[in-house]
């Protein structure tokens, strides 16, 4: 993938009864880690009505920033307690259809 703006899908599946948590735990990071770092553009938290699931949506400037984010040891520090509360599955590419009404 070139160095061209990437959109960022983290799949949490989480522990039960822990959706809120995790939730909070995602919102805090949001709000001290990923909003100060370069590169970073938009987040959306997806939640899903049975609670089993949250889908975190981010769009970056490029694929060297999300690579850096995944390395800055703020952002590192949080991943046993996001482990704690969900399992992660990820995937990183760039938007080829966008469509709105």
């Amino acid at each position: 993938m070139s160095d061209q703006s990437v959109t960022l899908i983290n799949l949490l599946k989480v522990k039960p009864g822990k959706q809120d948590a995790l939730i909070a735990l995602l919102k805090q990071n949001i709000d001290t880690v990923i909003r100060t770092l370069h590169g970073w553009k938009a987040t959306l938290l997806i939640a899903a009505e049975d609670g089993t699931s949250v889908v975190i949506y981010s769009e970056w400037e490029t694929q060297a920033a999300v690579v850096a984010m995944r390395s800055d040891p703020r952002m590192t520090a949080y991943f046993p307690e996001i482990n704690e509360l969900a399992s992660l599955d990820s995937i990183m590419g760039s938007v080829v259809l966008s469509e709105t009404r």
